[in-house]
């Protein structure tokens, strides 16, 4: 770019475009951009089922919701952000080519953390009024309606996360077999983190045993047992007997509270372990919740259905949560917001226009002041 305008305008105009095409974040959104385009063309060339995603290109001044965001960006961007953040992680607690310099680390994998960032945020940036401190509160107490209401006939994918995630699986239910024998193959990849991390714990005590790893997979399961018992106890006590469920979950986590505790004093369990160990059980249980997606067809009408809808329920959770709590925390502070607003429409204040009032929604706006 820096290159074609210069030749054209010249190049002290070339660099004056491109300073202010990064302050505008320009960058920041054709990675996000990029993202996109990788995602469906990757899904297109897999499963097939091209079709027309209208955008919106005009001048937009509304608020989107966080649960519309999520919705919208969910799958394309914050599942795959989120993995290339756990993989940097993973190589800056495990890495050894790097450590030895945190400059040189940060030197070689700055472009991957921009990009985390912004397959992570950039929705989140463009989206005006986001970081007011009542937007953040309206958004947040959508966001548990919609992640809490049941699916049914006549729901949509706006009004309950059941009926959006039954949506999100609707290419596997048409594809070939061959896609999906490619896709449980590719899902198999988040396998390797737990298979790395499990013998650097040190509860593990530098064993290279094949036990370890089983072990590891003895808690996997005990964890997929645990929301079973959730699921059955949602359904016979969610509605009803709202008491015992609450019991349910309180003999559940107290069982739980016992067990690392006996850990912590008798195993030699520590908290670097406890971090290690959710680095390396989350791409596990991703991996499991892909294959069962994909095997929809064979296990939908079977007791195992539950469970993974359960365990996508409890990802999208933790997925929302990590993307909320950095928009809940800056929107504790004005200046955020008023960044924000200067940011996303600074020629309109160059301009003289009467931003508060159009976000506001006001009709009976004049042009200029």
């Amino acid at each position: 770019m820096v290159m074609e305008v210069g030749l054209e305008k010249g190049f002290r105009t070339a660099l004056g475009e491109f300073i202010i095409m990064q302050l505008q974040l320009a960058s920041v959104f054709f990675t996000f951009q990029l993202g996109t385009k990788t995602h469906y063309y990757g899904r297109t060339i897999l499963h097939g089922g091209a079709k027309y995603i209208p955008t919106g290109r005009g001048f937009v001044v509304y608020h989107a919701k966080f649960a519309e965001n999520y919705r919208m960006y969910s799958r394309s961007h914050f599942v795959k952000g989120l993995e290339l953040l756990i993989l940097l992680v993973v190589y800056l607690a495990y890495g050894r080519s790097y450590r030895t310099s945190s400059s040189l680390y940060l030197f070689v994998t700055f472009s991957i953390w921009f990009m985390v960032a912004s397959w992570l945020f950039a929705p989140f940036i463009f989206n005006p009024s986001c970081f007011e401190w009542q937007k953040t509160v309206d958004d947040w107490t959508d966001w548990r309606k919609w992640m809490g209401n049941r699916g049914g006939i006549g729901m949509s994918g706006e009004q309950s996360w059941e009926a959006w995630w039954r949506s999100e699986q609707a290419h596997l239910r048409k594809t070939s077999v061959r896609a999906l024998i490619l896709e449980i193959l590719m899902s198999l990849r988040f396998l390797i983190y737990q298979y790395g991390i499990v013998y650097h714990l040190k509860i593990a005590r530098h064993s290279t045993s094949i036990l370890v790893y089983g072990l590891s997979w003895l808690v996997m399961l005990t964890v997929l047992v645990v929301l079973k018992m959730v699921s059955i106890g949602r359904q016979k006590f969610g509605t009803d007997l709202q008491l015992m469920f609450r019991i349910l979950k309180g003999i559940l986590f107290l069982g739980f509270v016992t067990v690392m505790a006996v850990l912590f004093a008798i195993g030699g369990l520590t908290i670097t372990d406890v971090l290690a160990c959710t680095l390396g059980f989350l791409p596990t249980g991703w991996c499991i919740l892909l294959i069962g997606q994909a095997c929809a067809p064979m296990i939908e009408r079977t007791m195992l259905w539950d469970s993974i809808q359960e365990l996508g329920r409890a990802y999208d959770n933790i997925m929302g949560l990590i993307l909320f709590l950095p928009i809940g925390f800056l929107s504790w502070f004005p200046f955020v917001s008023e960044f924000q607003t200067r940011l996303l429409f600074n020629q309109a204040f160059s301009r003289g226009l009467q931003i508060s009032r159009i976000l506001a929604g006001q009709k009976d706006i004049g042009e200029f002041e």
